[in-house]
């Protein structure tokens, strides 16, 4: 068994459901709070030098943990901080400390008068999954903001710097997903300093805004439309509101590459009409990106519509999160998850493929 630093807190049969946002999971067999980036290190270490499996957890907001849980050792990242230096003219940038709250994070910038983040408010988790997933909503992603991150490598035993051209940000995902090679430590953002957001690109955040789509607008106003956008999705954490008790958008939303996109698109149209327009995005060069949410409305799962013994259903305000309506169990929401894939697949052809790490529990 791993011989764990001493300055850590460690526990035993933790369960982490308490560690998650969809309040989901067994227990973890042991479970360490790092409350300092250098615990968070010996701690890693530590474990490598043993064969035990590491899980480490940030927010639990895009986690789906296996109702048996995980039997090693859970590294609970705690570490908290964050400090501002003088970038470029106009600019700053800002170091925060990866156990942060994200969201915590985004309201000190607005209050602040830095632009950049405001539009990624409301998001659950902590700032060390950000780069990792390559956070994003309402036309803005990480990737445009991120200046580095300084990794533990596990590999190399080693912690690094890791610059955004390093990291491979792309449509929420990086270098760093689905690995465990390497742990975010800590993440670094240039922002502006001038009190206006980044330039409003998404339809629905310009109309409730009352502006033009690429107009700057101050930091606060551009904060609380996102968040009132979000919170009539269910998108924003409320312990009241089950429509909140998830992980998210549960599929990301699928991109067809530019040869197939014709025949998918007249598919779709097959099945739901001539006179309906398919929601359809640039997706780079040689791809578009479909709307899973219109998907899956179309394939029959409405709002609210129920999985096993209405333990689980779709978010009664956007058919894209999975929630839990109390005394689910993991395997009842992927029943769920499994059933809405499958129907949409059925209908459409399209492949849907969940947006949460998978832990221990598989879709």
């Amino acid at each position: 068994m791993t011989s764990l630093p001493l300055g850590a807190e460690q526990r035993t049969g933790v369960p982490l459901s308490g560690y998650t946002t969809l309040r989901l999971g067994g227990p973890a067999a042991r479970f360490v709070a790092a409350a300092t980036a250098a615990e968070v290190v010996d701690a890693l270490r530590a474990v490598d030098a043993s064969d035990e499996p590491l899980l480490v957890l940030g927010g639990g907001s895009n986690l789906v943990v296996g109702d048996a849980g995980f039997d090693g050792v859970v590294v609970h990242l705690e570490h908290r901080g964050s400090k501002i230096d003088t970038a470029e003219p106009g600019t700053v940038r800002l170091t925060v400390e990866a156990g942060e709250d994200w969201d915590t994070v985004v309201a000190g910038t607005v209050e602040a008068g830095l632009g950049g983040l405001e539009c990624l408010s409301g998001i659950p988790g902590l700032v060390g999954a950000t780069p990792v997933q390559n956070v994003g909503a309402y036309g803005v992603e990480v990737a445009q903001v991120l200046d580095s991150v300084d990794v533990y490598d596990r590999a190399a035993g080693e912690v690094r710097t890791l610059g955004v051209d390093q990291l491979g940000l792309g449509y929420r995902t990086s270098v760093l997903k689905g690995s465990d090679r390497a742990v975010v430590l800590r993440a670094r953002f240039v922002l502006t300093d001038d009190g206006l957001s980044a330039p409003i690109r998404y339809t629905e955040l310009a109309r409730a805004l009352g502006v033009r789509q690429d107009q700057r607008v101050p930091v606060a106003a551009a904060r609380e439309a996102v968040l009132a956008l979000r919170r009539g999705k269910g998108m924003v954490l409320d312990p009241a509101d089950h429509d909140t008790w998830s992980a998210g958008s549960f599929f990301t939303n699928p991109v067809v590459p530019a040869e197939r996109v014709d025949a998918t698109v007249a598919r779709i149209v097959e099945r739901v009409g001539t006179d309906v327009t398919v929601p359809c995005y640039p997706a780079g060069p040689a791809a578009s990106k479909l709307s899973a949410a219109w998907l899956i409305e179309r394939a029959g799962f409405t709002r609210g519509y129920p999985g096993p013994g209405g333990r689980v259903a779709l978010s009664g305000k956007h058919t894209l999160a999975l929630t839990n309506r109390g005394g689910a169990a993991t395997a009842d929401l992927l029943a769920l998850a499994a059933e809405v894939k499958a129907g949409v697949a059925e209908a459409f052809g399209v492949d849907l493929h969940p947006e949460p790490v998978l832990v221990n529990c598989s879709l």
